[in-house]
């Protein structure tokens, strides 16, 4: 059995902390980051040793780390509670970046736009969430919120709600959104009907549905580019 070596007994060149000073921390590996964030490790495994284990139980994908509640973080043994709020507070900073780097663009000119904006909302949950986009004539963002959140596969989206909130915001354009957890980027029959019914009540308010979108894990579908509204 090979004794556990402590992270302050390898090389210096190969101790994260180090090798981020020397190196930034582009040379580090995700276990090497998230292991300088845990800090510390258990008599038997480094903070590293520990990460890559985490990052095990989520196919070592940060994107699906991030989806990793913290409960399925604590079966890793050694990372208790307070390791595994921090690792999810690190996704969610990630998670807060992307969303702040997509919104400072502010114009939405394709459905890949308004995809990058949603897939930093929608991309991780594990369960349904409706969301919509206002925007003005020029296409430039106004704001974007959540309508509400549902189940495993089915949310409800309220055609009253979306339409008061554009008009109270003064948005004459929309684009709505949301998420398919199991990664199945194909439209249902409800997903139709509903953009086709809400197209038609916007039609009357003169407001603009330019698209619905729906996040699968890292890809998307158009609903407007694939022609089914």
């Amino acid at each position: 059995m090979n004794e556990h070596i402590s992270i302050k007994n390898w090389n210096e060149n190969d101790r994260p902390r180090e090798k981020l000073l020397q190196k930034g921390a582009g040379a580090l590996s995700d276990a090497e980051l998230l292991g300088l964030l845990i800090s510390t490790g258990t008599k038997d495994k480094s903070a590293v040793d520990l990460m890559k284990e985490v990052l095990q139980l989520a196919n070592y994908n940060l994107r699906e780390l991030g989806r990793l509640q913290l409960t399925e973080i604590q079966q890793v043994k050694g990372i208790g509670e307070a390791k595994a709020i921090i690792i999810t507070a690190a996704m969610e900073l990630g998670r807060r970046r992307q969303i702040s780097d997509v919104l400072n663009r502010k114009t939405v000119t394709s459905s890949a736009d308004a995809a990058d904006v949603f897939m930093a909302e929608l991309s991780d949950l594990n369960h349904e969430r409706f969301m919509v986009m206002y925007l003005n004539t020029a296409n430039k963002i106004l704001d974007w919120e959540k309508i509400s959140d549902g189940g495993l596969s089915s949310t409800i989206a309220d055609i009253r709600i979306i339409l008061k909130k554009a008009l109270l915001k003064n948005a004459p354009r929309i684009i709505i959104a949301h998420n398919h957890p199991s990664g199945n980027r194909t439209a249902s029959a409800a997903d139709i009907a509903l953009t086709n019914k809400l197209n038609e009540a916007c039609n009357l308010l003169d407001i603009t549905l330019l698209d619905h979108i729906i996040i699968a894990g890292n890809s998307y579908l158009s609903l407007k580019d694939d022609g089914l509204f």
